[in-house]
């Protein structure tokens, strides 16, 4: 299941990323209208993942209750990396707002904290679920 978020963060935020830069269309990203794609980008996204971890879940016949130590520490050890990126991107938009920036900068520091932070978490879950939680 870990790669199902992992997938679907990866592939939305490229395609968030190409509908901005298509929008801009070689002009300043600042005059690209973003809002409307950022909230079809986090909407779809959650969608997505949502129907596609239900789908597999029926079709490997998971019920989503079956989780062990391993998986709880794994889940923690993820959750925790993720967290880190996830404040810099807040502390970056803090700042931003506090340099009276554009509010497309201070949306996309929040919005890439969140992605960077998905995607960190997806990860790290994928590596521990292959190579084993360090015991340190």
């Amino acid at each position: 299941m870990a790669w199902i978020g992992l997938v679907v963060g990866i592939v939305t935020g490229v395609v968030y990323g190409a509908v901005i830069a298509a929008r801009a269309a070689g002009g300043p990203l600042v005059d690209a209208p973003y809002v409307d794609a950022m909230l079809w980008s986090i909407g779809i996204g959650i969608v997505v993942t949502v129907v596609v971890t239900i789908v597999v879940a029926i079709l490997t016949r998971r019920d989503g209750y079956g989780t062990d130590v391993r998986d709880r520490q794994i889940s923690a050890r993820a959750e925790h990396t993720a967290r880190a990126v996830l404040v810099i991107g807040a502390l970056a938009a803090l700042v931003l707002a506090m340099l009276e920036a554009d509010h497309f900068w201070i949306a996309h520091a929040l919005f890439v904290g969140f992605y960077a932070s998905a995607v960190l978490e997806g990860i790290t879950k994928v590596a521990l679920y292959r190579g084993g939680v360090p015991s340190w």
